[in-house]
């Protein structure tokens, strides 16, 4: 049987169906919103996966090129290897629904979102995640209870629910939120420059529309949904974890405080193992349950003794930040490179510029674009001290790079203040905690090391959070430990003015809005005292670009002198490029783009070019070249291309 729910949001309509297709899946469900049509499907296995510690939950969305009315490229004509847009939507959906699953689920879990039909000014993101929340909600699969999201947008002061593609070009806020009825579960926001109390108010507005949706999303489990599954969790012996506790529980609390990562690793392994050899020996089944009962000891442990104490790990109060360090123009023959060390976690920071030829072509569902702003972030393995293979960017890199560039592109100058392609790359050369906020504050000095007018610098803090029955905490500039046990990771980037990029995820079941404007004040104290530590090293973009980098000139010509400067069949154009060394692009418009190594080369380029399109004046005098003589005078080039008869 076919079920149906419809309601409205953002003036649009939603309509979330189940029961027409997939049925074989343990939940699906059909999501329309205008043109744009999602089926999003749940499935999991029936048997717990052996000796899992973690929650096995896999999200995959997927655009289908039939539902812009297109065919793939390439050689195979064929949806390949997921686009940047692809992954990232996958992760956004993943991370709200993630934290909503039973403690002790080890459940083989896939989340498939596909789009079939694509309404092309609209974005698709969150329409998957409702979609997909939906699906879990009537399916057996015990998820705790369903949520929902929406974008929010800021247009000329107004707040606007899931603003379509040209109001967010327009928009200054760009703000997706997820959450249950209850509470907000996932933010992820790029902004100009709002305050935190402007925020605020947007994410409150999205938890109202929100509120609306799930009470939806809910009916249509009340028609349709299946009983959920009984669990299987796996009993942990009470005798077991009482001998890891009595071994493990004062040696857990003393290595806590150990200020080197790698000394904390080593002596937690160094107790575990103690623990593993008395309490287990060779039972490879009880060394299993050791290691899990010592995981969920060290996981209270150490959330108790910040609470009860108000110290962390590395002796800092709860807001305290990491010393401090920076350099820039470091690497001698890069256009601009700046290394940021807080704590134990560095950023090199390398920025190269380039031409238009250089802009990456994007070719989206919604059409093709160019993009003129990239920004790499890559997590080497030595840089947390592992040996493993190297690949291509994961997930998390991924995620990491658009994090910081949502961050730092508030700031960058317009095309026509700075027409540079920029490419900025951020290798993590140490990591323990807050590394995607070291690539944006190494990223603000790398680029105005390279001359790159930004309009002020951005620094970014990841704050956490400690929330238990007897208190609560928040913490500045988070520990990797802090990550791994906390419950919130919660990061903030802006400038003195006010938050350009925002990310939460979360572990519990929701954070209400006055947990997050708490955050938010005391994440504004920490960025204010990174950004007094950034001044320190560099202050503004520098004047000049670096020696290497190339300069770029431009002019703007009549559009009807396009062709003059072409040339038949582009011979003007080449002879100016063979001549001068330069690259030169001219637009439809008729702005004419050099770029040369040195201002030299540039300089002729230009003087070419202007002596193409000029024109003649009467009255002025011309120095010529003879072309051809005639009984009646002569022909004279007085400018490239014009002729003129002396007689």
């Amino acid at each position: 049987m076919i079920h149906v729910v419809e309601m409205e949001v953002g003036g649009r309509p939603l309509r979330l169906e189940t029961g027409r297709m997939a049925k074989q899946a343990d939940g699906a469900v059909l999501a329309t919103y205008a043109d744009t049509v999602v089926l999003a499907t749940a499935v999991a296995s029936k048997t717990l996966k052996a000796d899992a510690d973690f929650l096995p939950l896999t999200v995959n969305y997927q655009e289908k090129a039939y539902s812009a009315g297109k065919i793939p490229g390439g050689f195979f004509k064929r949806e390949g290897a997921p686009s940047e847009k692809e992954v990232l939507t996958s992760r956004l959906i993943d991370r709200p629904i993630r934290p909503l699953m039973p403690e002790g689920y080890f459940y083989e879990t896939q989340i498939i979102v596909s789009v079939l039909s694509i309404d092309q000014t609209m974005s698709s993101d969150v329409i998957g995640i409702v979609a997909a929340s939906a699906a879990m909600a009537i399916s057996d699969i015990p998820a705790s209870e369903p949520l929902a999201a929406v974008r929010i947008g800021r247009v000329n002061g107004q707040f606007v629910v899931n603003p379509d593609k040209k109001a967010q070009e327009e928009s200054e806020l760009n703000l997706v939120v997820a959450g249950t009825k209850d509470a907000v579960m996932m933010v992820e926001a790029g902004a100009d420059g709002l305050s935190e109390d402007t925020m605020i108010d947007a994410i409150e507005l999205a938890h109202r529309e929100i509120k609306n949706i799930v009470a939806k999303i809910e009916e249509l489990r009340a028609k349709a949904g299946k009983v959920k599954r009984v669990m299987q969790v796996e009993a942990i012996d009470p005798e077991i974890e009482q001998a890891v506790r009595k071994i493990a529980a004062a040696s857990i609390g003393e290595a806590m405080y150990i200020p080197a990562k790698a000394e904390r690793q080593d002596r937690f392994a160094q107790i575990l193992q103690e623990a593993i050899e008395t309490v287990a020996g060779d039972d490879a089944d009880r060394k299993a349950k050791v290691k899990k009962v010592f995981a969920k000891l060290e996981y209270s442990e150490v959330r108790r003794m910040i609470l009860e104490k108000k110290k962390r790990a590395d002796g800092r109060g709860l807001s305290d930040i990491r010393p401090i360090s920076s350099e820039v123009g470091i690497l001698p023959r890069t256009h601009g490179s700046a290394l940021f060390t807080r704590g134990e976690t560095q950023a090199l920071a390398v920025v190269t510029l380039g031409t238009s030829d250089d802009e990456q072509r994007i070719d989206a569902l919604e059409g093709e674009y160019f993009r003129s702003f990239m920004l790499h972030y890559n997590f080497p393995p030595f840089s947390v001290g592992e040996a493993k293979m190297l690949r291509g960017p994961g997930r998390r890199e991924v995620g990491h790079g658009k994090l910081a560039l949502r961050a730092l592109e508030a700031v960058l100058p317009s095309k026509e203040e700075f027409p540079y392609t920029i490419r900025l790359v951020s290798d993590i050369l140490e990591s323990n905690g807050s590394s995607s906020m070291a690539t944006i504050c190494g990223g603000a000095l790398a680029m105005m090391d390279a001359g790159v007018p930004i309009k002020m610098p951005v620094a970014g803090i990841a704050m956490g959070l400690i929330l238990e029955q007897g208190g609560v905490a928040i913490l500045s500039d988070i520990l990797g430990i802090e990550d791994h046990l906390g419950d919130m990771d919660f990061k903030v980037a802006g400038t003195r003015d006010g938050v350009t990029a925002l990310q939460m995820d979360i572990k519990i079941a929701g954070i209400t809005p006055d947990l997050m404007r708490k955050a938010l004040a005391q994440a504004r104290e920490g960025r204010m005292h990174i950004l007094g530590k950034m001044d320190e090293c560099l202050t503004v973009p520098r004047t000049e670009l670096a020696a290497y980098a190339p300069r770029i000139t431009t002019i703007q010509i009549k559009q009807d002198k396009i062709r003059d400067v072409i040339g038949p069949g582009g011979k003007m154009i080449r002879s100016i490029i063979a001549d001068c060394g330069v690259k030169v692009n001219v637009d439809d418009s008729g702005v004419v783009t050099i770029a040369a190594v040195d201002g030299e080369s540039a300089q002729k380029a230009m003087d070419m070019v202007l002596r193409i399109v000029e024109e003649a004046e009467i009255g002025k005098i011309y120095l010529g070249t003879v072309r051809k003589i005639v009984d009646f005078g002569a022909f004279v080039e007085i400018l490239p291309g014009m002729d003129g008869l002396v007689h």
